[in-house]
């Protein structure tokens, strides 16, 4: 076997940041000239994740092929600058039907089936194709959750037999946590012996142990988890807590694991090319030093989870602010306000200080009046707009109501008797929606757009080099919704002043909806997300556009 596995398992608590690490591996390995492929294995027994609530899971990562993904594959892209898709990512959902599939179809010749060895080997049929399909030299498979889960054992099952038939091929990294109670002034090292004992008792034992922790680990606390943990100290890996994510590459560099990890496989590297990634995070650096120069508000229904609120749901679209304030060296200021509450106590309250205003991905009907009113308000005060998929058509429902004077105007998804269905679900879309994507009824991963010449639309994209095909005005974007534009009333909404600047290319549904330049300084709506395409390397251009306008505007 050619291709060399590393299997990347987490400890102590979850959230530590395995696909971090794991991206930041694959980067490694990729920058010094080898061919990488990531997986991740998620525990739960969905097929994917687009049906999960993104305040459990997060924010669902959509694929260029369609892939409703874990966020970490988000992270995997950003890395790597490479697409991932349904290779990427495997669910336990998603290997039991597989089971059950082939076993309805008497695949397995009259067996007597067991979650050993059918399900483990289901599991590396899974790992090994991802393998082939790329011709990769290396596989990286992070595991979901934390060592000693039922949920996830059966990956761990399947790692110790793929390294007890490959023992020179597979390769083990652990990630515990080390706490530091300030009560006691020292950080203790207890959480990572049991992690890795408990690790042990499967039948791993790592070769590699990353400590994340708030501070670095010093030259006793290396030793001691050496010591009990059963490695030699070079193998203890030190990840403290860091200002960026995309430190964390060359933090891993700083300590030779990339070379350690080649080292264990005999191999060396074919070549290090690392000074974009380097510039990248002194201009990071920089701009974190500064003040913030803008506020963007994003409007979204996602936030809260008990007494706590958390960015997760929007994870891409964050990073993809990000990128565009690094492209300018501008730190921006976010702030996460509820649309029910603006929908309650009204957009004045919340908005009246934004630069720009967001309204992101959303579903159903909690929370979608104060996304109209936060759209409305955007577009009578000038101020900065931007709405992705579902911010794009309640924008449409907001000038409908205000502009066109349809008081009763809304999208079929939260009113299915309203007189005016201005965004609804095509009838004869179904077959073809089936056809094409893998959701059934939705519309998911790359489709192609012809933009409308002389519309801002095109404008930035021609501003920036962005288009797939510029003779011909073609844009590639991804998607994930079930409800489009309604055409019927597209003729009421271009009278009274909305401009449909992008439709796809071979269906005709509306893609991208503005207002004039002269009109609004910014008030564009996309039915695609481009949060998640954009790099930190190669930023979207609807973000690096909209982030110079409102840092023009705030001078």
């Amino acid at each position: 076997m050619k291709t060399k596995f590393i299997i990347i398992s987490g400890g102590v608590i979850s959230g530590l940041g395995k696909g971090v690490i794991s991206a930041s591996i694959a980067f490694l390995l990729k920058r010094s000239g080898f061919s990488v492929e990531p997986i991740k294995c998620e525990n739960y027994l969905n097929i994917d994740a687009g049906t999960i609530n993104p305040i459990e899971h997060g924010d669902v990562f959509l694929c260029a092929d369609g892939t409703e993904a874990d966020m970490d594959l988000g992270t995997y892209e950003r890395f790597l600058q490479e697409e991932m898709g349904k290779e990427n990512f495997v669910t336990m959902g998603k290997i039991y039907k597989t089971v059950i599939d082939k076993e309805r179809r008497f695949e397995y010749k009259g067996k007597d089936l067991s979650a050993i060895p059918y399900i483990t080997d289901q599991i590396q049929e899974f790992w090994i194709k991802a393998a082939n399909k790329k011709n990769a030299d290396f596989v990286i498979v992070e595991l979901g959750g934390t060592v000693g889960e039922y949920q996830n054992a059966l990956y761990y099952e399947a790692a110790r037999i793929l390294n007890l038939k490959n023992p020179d091929n597979t390769l083990f990294i652990h990630l515990a946590y080390m706490p530091f109670p300030k009560h006691l002034g020292e950080p203790k090292t207890k959480p990572i012996q049991l992690s890795v004992i408990t690790l042990r008792t499967l039948g791993i034992n790592p070769d590699f142990l990353v400590v994340r922790s708030e501070i670095p680990v010093d030259k006793k606390r290396r030793e001691k988890i050496a010591l009990y943990c059963n490695l030699d100290p070079s193998g203890i890996i030190s990840a403290p807590d860091v200002n960026s994510i995309y430190e964390i590459p060359l933090l891993l560099k700083k300590q030779d694991l990339h070379k350690k990890i080649l080292s264990k496989f005999t191999l060396k590297p074919k070549r290090q090319n690392f000074l974009d990634w380097e510039k990248l995070n002194q201009r990071v650096k920089r701009i974190r030093k500064k003040p913030p120069t803008a506020k963007i508000a994003i409007v979204g229904k996602y936030f809260k989870t008990g007494d706590y609120e958390l960015k997760d749901a929007y994870a891409s679209l964050f990073s993809a602010i990000d990128h565009a304030g690094f492209f300018w060296g501008k730190n921006i200021d976010t702030e996460w306000i509820s649309a029910e509450e603006v929908d309650k106590f009204g957009p004045e309250r919340f908005l009246k200080n934004a630069d720009g205003i967001i309204v992101p991905i959303g579903w159903g009907k909690r929370g979608a009046e104060g996304m109209i009113k936060a759209a409305g308000y955007a577009r009578d005060k000038k101020i900065p707009y931007l709405g992705l998929c579902y911010g794009m058509q309640l924008a449409v429902v907001s000038f409908a109501r205000d502009i066109l004077g349809w008081k009763n105007a809304n999208t079929e998804e939260n009113d299915p008797k309203t007189p005016y269905p201005v965004i609804h679900f095509i009838p004869e879309q179904r077959e073809l929606i089936k056809k094409r994507a893998y959701g059934g009824t939705m519309r998911l991963g790359d489709w192609s757009a012809k933009v409308k010449e002389n519309t801002y639309t095109h404008k930035i994209y021609a501003k920036y080099e962005s288009f797939s095909d510029k003779k011909n005005s073609i844009i590639i974007e991804r998607h994930r919704h079930r409800y489009e534009f309604n055409n019927k009333y597209a003729k009421d909404f271009e009278k009274a002043g909305l401009v449909i600047s992008a439709r796809s290319l071979k269906e005709g549904l509306v893609e991208f909806i503005e207002i004039p330049k002269n009109i609004h300084p910014f008030y564009i709506g996309t039915q695609a997300h481009p949060e998640y395409k954009s790099t930190p390397l190669k930023p979207h251009p609807v973000f690096i556009e909209f982030l110079r306008v409102i840092s023009r505007l705030t001078r």
